[in-house]
C-alpha cells in the first residue's frame, strides 16, 4: 500500500501527541483521559477550566504540560484584591532612560495556571479572558503578543462559594473544555506514594516536543477533513440544545466552532485525516456541558448539564459518513 503525504502527516501528528501524553503521565498518574483532553485543548488553541478540590494535581498538570513542550509556565493566585495589572503587566517609569518600560505580567507564559479564578473581581477576570481570546494584551495603547503556544488552565473550587465571583456564561463560553481531575484510584495513588523520592517529579520533567512542534500540530488541523454530514450533525446538536425544554441557554456559534476544531484534533491524534461522529460524542461533555444553562425547573429536579447533553446526543440522528 502506498503511503500518501496526508497519511504521513496523520502518523506524525499521532506520534507527537502520544509523546506529549506519555511524558505528562510520568508525573500525572491515573488520569489518562483528562491528560489527553488537556493536550487536545492545547493543540486546538483552547483553554481549560478545572473544577476540583485542592490537592488533586491541578498545578502539577499545568507545570507538566509546559515542561513537556519545552515552554514556560506561569501561576496567578487569584484573590479579591488582585488587579488587572498583576495579570497582564504594567508600564513603569525608568529614571535612567527617561522612558516608560513595560513589565510583563504573569500571563506571559506558554501555560498559565489561573488558580481559583472565581475569587477575583469581574474586572480582573476580564483582563485574563481578554488575553485568552486575543492572545495579546494592550497596555497604555501598546500591544504585546503572548507566547505561542499559549494556554490558560483556570481552576475553581466547587466546595467554597464564600467570597467568590462566579464566572458568567459569556466567560465560561471562552473555555474550550471544563474538566475535573478527581481523586485517583487506589492503584494510581499507590504509584504516587511510591514515586515520591524514587520517580520523576514535575520539576525534573524533560521536554518531549518543542513549542514549534505544537504550533505545527495546530496548523495541521486545517487539513483534517470534516464532511458536510458532520457539519450538519454539529448544527443539529446545537439547534437541539437551543430548543430543549430543560435549557434556557443553548450552544453558541463559538461552541460549534470549538467542537469542530477539537474534533479535528482528536481525529488527527487517532491517526485519521477525517472526523467521525464518535469524535463528537467523545468530546461532547467536556466541550459543551459548561456552555449551556439549565432552566430553574431542571435545576430543582436535579438534572445536570452533562445529562442533558447526553439526552441531546441520543435525540439527534447520527449521520453515515464514508
Amino acid at each position: 500500500m502506498t503511503t500518501t503525504p496526508q497519511s504521513t502527516r496523520s502518523e506524525t501528528f499521532s506520534t507527537l501527541f502520544r509523546s506529549i501524553v506519555d511524558n505528562i503521565e510520568t508525573v500525572i498518574r491515573g488520569k489518562h483521559d483528562t491528560v489527553q483532553l488537556a493536550v487536545l485543548a492545547m493543540i486546538s488553541e483552547g483553554h481549560v477550566l478545572l473544577e476540583d478540590s485542592p490537592g488533586l494535581g491541578k498545578t502539577s498538570l499545568a507545570k507538566a504540560m509546559s515542561a513537556t513542550v519545552g515552554g514556560s509556565s506561569g501561576r496567578i493566585q487569584f484573590t479579591p484584591d488582585l488587579l488587572p495589572a498583576d495579570v497582564v503587566g504594567m508600564s513603569i517609569w525608568n529614571r535612567g532612560t527617561g522612558e516608560f518600560e513595560f513589565r510583563p505580567g504573569a500571563v506571559f507564559a506558554n501555560v498559565v495556571l489561573a488558580d481559583e479564578i472565581n475569587r477575583a473581581s469581574p474586572k480582573t477576570q476580564s483582563a485574563l479572558l481578554e488575553a485568552m481570546a486575543e492572545r495579546q494584551v494592550t497596555v497604555d495603547r501598546a500591544t504585546h503578543p503572548l507566547a505561542s503556544p499559549f494556554m490558560v488552565i483556570a481552576t475553581q473550587n466547587p466546595l467554597d462559594h464564600e467570597g467568590t465571583y462566579p464566572l458568567p456564561e459569556s466567560q465560561l463560553d471562552r473555555f474550550l473544555m471544563k474538566l475535573s481531575l478527581g481523586y485517583p484510584d487506589r492503584e494510581a495513588e499507590l504509584e504516587i506514594l511510591d514515586q515520591q523520592g524514587d520517580g520523576a517529579t514535575v520539576d525534573e520533567l524533560s521536554p518531549a516536543v518543542t513549542p514549534q512542534d505544537v504550533t505545527m500540530m495546530t496548523n495541521a488541523l486545517a487539513s483534517v477533513h470534516v464532511a458536510p454530514e458532520l457539519k450538519n450533525y454539529l448544527l443539529d446538536i446545537a439547534n437541539a440544545t437551543r430548543t430543549h425544554p430543560g435549557l434556557r441557554l443553548g450552544l453558541s456559534p463559538r461552541a460549534v466552532l470549538s467542537m469542530q476544531r477539537v474534533a479535528r484534533a482528536l481525529a488527527a491524534a487517532s491517526g485519521r485525516a477525517f472526523v467521525i461522529p464518535d469524535d463528537v460524542k467523545a468530546l461532547a461533555r467536556p466541550v459543551l456541558a459548561h456552555r449551556v444553562m439549565l432552566t430553574p425547573e431542571s435545576q430543582l429536579s436535579g438534572m445536570s448539564a452533562a445529562a442533558i447533553i447526553d439526552d441531546v446526543l441520543a435525540s439527534v440522528p447520527v449521520p453515515s459518513v464514508n
